[in-house]
């Protein structure tokens, strides 16, 4: 009886585990805050029946401060909530529990009704129709976590939280992840140069050929558990896409802004699940800064001797900004905008970088454009996610250049690889989904293997062409991502183009309807689109193997030397590559490293007519005729109008 545990609140729920716990502990009783924190004691519950969240801000304020540990149990409509056990000085709190469970929801409309009711009244009352029944199940399950803790014995509601349905009683326990920025137990650095430099470890592949430091298997253990929940998790819905000619899986990202698909696709579904997830934490980490605090906020011009110059990476033309209602403005170097600290590699120091070209743009206030999830990805290691960032680029830098210079680019027999998976997945192209399949070598001044493919419906229903690029210094794997690619968006296009073929067919003659980034897809998916592939789709000479077009590579155990190579093609061209690390809490705890590689140069991949992004990259007009494509320097006004087909 020497343990004290204080209840602050009223009604039901707090009387029920005060009787409880009565038994075994003392139990100071309290209605509010307002008679101050109950120093003596070893634990704090917050009960009520009334949903109220200022309490539970007020809660985090007083016994984060007092250094209490504290346990959540309230009634909300029809259900119990209990949890989490909030520890101070450990992420993990109620504010965290809250930013997860409302991101999930059981659904938007709902989220919404919420906080409308919040917005009005300040609190939401319990549901009378509630059984009494539930609302003791619920008592009872805080009274146990609180035996629990006083014991010393482990508690289940260490950020987690169990839901007790209040009407059939069954109660389901749901981990959350801490939020790293929470106000109240996130502890983010400030971001400052020296933790922005980077310094290539070695990164050894699990065997020469497989370009992975880290088994997609040892990745991939515990990733659903962890991050997948319909109700806490940072993902909260999965789809099994049985239609596919291989094996593909979505999950859902719920975000303030909408909801974010990630698909997974390879050959088992396992597999794409884990992959799929794999791709929704990349995404995550490109929204926003999540592992330091953004603190420079000046002018390019006061910054210009240690920040890139946005120019470089493509902007609008006049044209574009003078168009009613852009979002955009000129790029103005007096106007002061959010820096985030990145690493030059070919200056091999700490640089400065517009933070909404580091992370997605959209929505965000000073964005100087569009930018989303170019060359952005996740790997087992730093040394990972960088290869795979710049592979990310080059792949849609080729597609694009090639698109806008119209270049009569190398088709290749798919069939000339020794590859029998590649075979294969070329055979239940054909075969399965009804489609042929063709390859073209778009290989850019750098060198890096890049592919671009595209399926042909040989019947008359479903999408007619889809195309997908691949990058990869072994262009087997880059032509297998881009079938992949290809695959994995047959069922998607066709059932969309049934149902909207109209508006598809109007984008046709204006190009300008096309905004979102399916459209680019689904106006390719019109077989009266197929003239403006002519330039690859109608070439009259023989095809080309892969053994031909593209030389025998030198292969390294040691991922980072052939890293360290491909930035070297780089620097010999004169292009830098530019790292910002992104890697979230979320994220690092698994060991998974998240980057954001800007080429400055390169072409960035767009979505919508109007935000073509070309302006300032000169490579466009000059890289054809350097690879003897073109006998003279483009022009701006000779560049492909129409909209690219990448998906």
């Amino acid at each position: 009886m020497n343990d004290v545990v204080a209840i602050i609140g009223e009604g039901t729920l707090a009387q029920l585990v005060s009787d409880q716990l009565s038994k075994q502990y003392k139990v100071d009783r309290l209605i509010d805050f307002h008679a101050g924190v109950p120093a003596s004691a070893k634990l704090v519950m917050v009960l009520s029946d009334v949903w109220r969240p200022s309490d539970y801000v007020l809660a985090e304020q007083e016994l984060q401060k007092a250094g209490i540990p504290w346990l959540r149990g309230v009634i909300l409509y029809d259900e119990g909530i209990v949890g989490p056990l909030v520890k101070p000085g450990n992420a993990g709190c109620t504010q965290c529990a809250e930013l997860r469970s409302f991101t999930a929801g059981q659904d938007r409309e709902n989220s919404l009704e919420l906080q409308m009711t919040l917005l009005l009244q300040g609190e939401i009352v319990r549901d009378p129709s509630t059984s009494r029944f539930g609302v003791l199940q619920t008592g009872y399950l805080i009274a146990a976590e609180a035996q629990k803790f006083i014991r010393g014995v482990p508690v289940h509601t260490d950020k987690a939280v169990y839901l007790v349905d209040l009407k059939t009683m069954k109660s389901s326990l749901h981990s959350f992840l801490p939020n790293p920025l929470c106000p109240f137990c996130g502890n983010l650095p400030i971001d400052v140069p020296d933790n922005a430099r980077i310094s290539l470890q070695p990164s050894i592949k699990i065997n020469a050929e497989a370009y992975r430091c880290k088994r997609l298997d040892d990745l991939g253990k515990g990733l659903a558990e962890q991050y997948l929940d319909e109700r806490t998790g940072l993902f909260n819905k999965k789809t099994v896409d049985l239609l596919s000619p291989f094996a593909n899986v979505d999950v859902n990202l719920p975000t303030a802004t909408g909801n974010e698909t990630s698909a997974g696709r390879s050959h088992t579904y396992a597999q794409s699940e884990q992959t799929a997830i794999l791709e929704g934490l990349e995404r995550y980490c490109g929204i926003t800064p999540r592992s330091n605090k953004t603190v420079v906020h000046d002018s390019y011009r006061n910054l210009s001797n240690r920040a890139l110059n946005p120019v470089e990476v493509g902007m609008y033309s006049a044209e574009q900004y003078a168009e009613v209602d852009f979002p955009y403005k000129p790029f103005d170097p007096d106007v002061p905008l959010n820096w985030v600290w990145g690493h030059s590699f070919m200056k091999d120091c700490p640089i400065l970088v517009p933070e909404s070209l580091a992370y997605y743009s959209l929505g965000k206030d000073n964005s100087l454009v569009m930018e989303g999830s170019n060359g952005c990805a996740l790997g087992g290691s730093l040394e990972e996610a960088i290869f795979y960032g710049m592979l990310e680029v080059v792949e849609r830098d080729s597609f694009l250049l090639t698109w806008y210079a119209r270049l009569s680019v190398p088709q290749i027999d798919p069939h000339s690889s020794k590859d029998q998976q590649l075979q294969h997945m070329i055979d239940r192209i054909q075969t399965i989904a009804g489609y042929d399949l063709f390859l073209f070598n778009v290989t850019m001044e750098s060198g890096i293997p890049s592919i671009w493919a595209i399926a042909r419906n040989k019947g008359g229903r479903g999408a007619h062409l889809i195309c997908a690029g691949g990058a990869h210094l072994d262009p087997i794997r880059a032509a297998k991502s881009a079938i992949q690619e290809v695959a994995g968006h047959i069922a998607f296009l066709g059932l969309t183009l049934n149902e909207n073929r109209g508006l598809y067919n109007q984008m046709l003659a204006d190009p300008y309807l096309v905004k979102r980034m399916e459209d680019h897809a689904l106006l390719y998916s019109l077989p009266e689109a197929e003239a403006r592939l002519r330039f690859l789709l109608d070439q009259n000479r023989p095809l080309s193997t892969f053994e031909q077009e593209f030389k025998p590579r030198v292969v390294h155990p040691d991922l980072t030397v052939e890293l360290k190579e491909m930035i070297q093609r780089f620097q010999r061209i004169d292009l830098d590559v530019i790292v910002i690390d992104q890697t979230a809490p979320e994220t690092i705890q698994n060991g998974l490293y998240c980057v954001k590689v800007l080429i400055p140069g390169m072409l960035p991949m767009s979505f919508g007519q109007q935000f073509v992004r070309v302006t300032g990259l000169e490579r466009v007009l000059k890289v054809p005729m350097r690879l003897g494509y073109m006998d003279n320097l483009l022009t701006y006004q000779e560049l492909n109008p129409h909209p690219h087909p990448f998906l």
